[in-house]
């Protein structure tokens, strides 16, 4: 007859030896030994987890990770998503009353919650061009909080001022938030040039598989780190265990996946810019980049892997492009092994007026480019495809 034994024994097997490859931790709660113990652990005199929510390993060995390529200064945050890291920055670091500026090209959720959601809960804000710092400077008020850019802006590919705006917010009092989805630090750490808050979308290219929802935050500062994890713990923006643990994957292959991308970008935008039917490209490291001289300073050469370009002509062309181009993916995301392709002005930004769009450079023919890691020969010849078709409705 067998044995009655306890639900939860508890304990693991012991080993002389290490796994080499992190175990995949999904416990929800850590039993302790005693309430001494447990007081311990709240009171930060012994490390320990005590319930997922509000920390878990999978989460701390990926946080650790990009902690180092970032250089952050303290320890970061992995949160559920990268709108999570947004979110738990502005709302754990302001307070009705407070007044912040954001980058007039932002991620259009980030956009979303700078035009609706901040106002509403008492926080005012306003947009201005991340390109200039004298735009900035007039934006601010005495009650300014924080500002947010991101160094390459979403989607028309302009690069910050970020060391004006970072010594403009140093002579202010004012907190620089840095989005640094775009260009990883691969290609720049916010960090050295002067930013109080670096975040990240992990969901892109540091896990770069489109398997993962992801987001971290590091701030230089203790008690900014503290407000941001009270804020996120409270509001249960909990990353799962299984998504650090395949974010953590990813990241062993990042440099190579960077590297090899950055390499089919530049030649995809070349190619591109030859193209009758292309009204424009835009890639940092080209000649005709409105801010390739900052682009050189601040990405030191690099060109990442984004690419954006216009097509003459308005939706009709950018449907039958699509059509064409039908081994891309069109899906309004990033960072993924393979090409994706977006269409601003019927995802990423499709809140914004048609006039308002227009006059950030985002037609009806605008596309952005999140190029992966295909033959590149391959890859032009699908876009080639999609300018076919677009030439078979002209």
């Amino acid at each position: 007859m067998m044995k009655p034994t306890l639900m939860r024994p508890g304990g693991l097997p012991n080993s002389a030896s290490t796994p080499v490859v992190t175990p995949l931790m999904p416990s929800v709660v850590y039993a302790s030994t005693t309430p001494d113990q447990l007081d311990e652990q709240y009171e930060g005199r012994t490390e320990g987890y005590t319930y997922a929510r509000e920390g878990h390993p999978n989460a701390d060995v990926l946080a650790r990770r990009i902690d180092a390529m970032e250089g952050a200064p303290m320890p970061g945050i992995v949160l559920g998503s990268g709108m999570a890291a947004v979110t738990a920055v502005l709302l754990g670091l302001c307070k009705a009353g407070d007044h912040v500026v954001g980058g007039d090209q932002l991620y259009g959720r980030s956009l979303r919650m700078m035009r609706d959601d901040l106002p509403r809960l008492g926080i005012a804000t306003s947009l201005a061009d991340p390109t200039d710092a004298a735009a900035v400077a007039k934006a601010l008020r005495p009650n300014t909080r924080l500002v947010l850019i991101e160094v390459v802006s979403n989607p028309t590919l302009r690069i910050a001022d970020v060391q004006g705006i970072a010594d403009l917010c140093r002579e202010k009092g004012v907190l620089l938030v840095v989005d640094n989805t775009f260009t990883t630090p691969r290609a720049v750490t916010p960090f050295e040039l002067g930013a109080d808050v670096v975040l990240h979308s992990v969901t892109k290219l540091l896990a770069g598989h489109s398997d993962v929802t992801l987001g971290w935050v590091a701030t230089r500062d203790s008690a900014l780190s503290k407000a941001i994890y009270d804020f996120a713990v409270t509001t249960g923006m909990t990353p799962s265990p299984f998504d650090c643990w395949l974010a953590e994957r990813g990241l062993m292959s990042f440099d190579l996946r960077f590297d090899r991308a950055e390499s089919n970008a530049a030649r995809l935008a070349d190619h591109l810019a030859a193209q009758p039917l292309v009204k424009r490209v835009l890639y940092p490291t080209r000649p005709d980049h409105p801010d390739r001289a900052r682009a050189q300073g601040i990405l030191q050469g690099r060109g990442c892997n984004m690419v954006s370009f216009e097509l003459h002509g308005g939706r009709a062309e950018a449907n039958a492009f699509t059509q064409g181009a039908h081994q891309i993916a069109f899906a309004p995301t990033l960072g993924d092994v393979g090409t994706t392709l977006s269409h601003p002005a019927s995802s990423s930004h499709r809140g914004l007026t048609p006039e308002a769009r227009a006059a950030q450079g985002m037609t009806e023919g605008f596309f952005r480019v999140s190029v992966g890691l295909e033959d590149p020969d391959a890859l032009i010849a699908a876009f080639d495809a999609g300018l076919a078709s677009v030439a078979a409705v002209k």
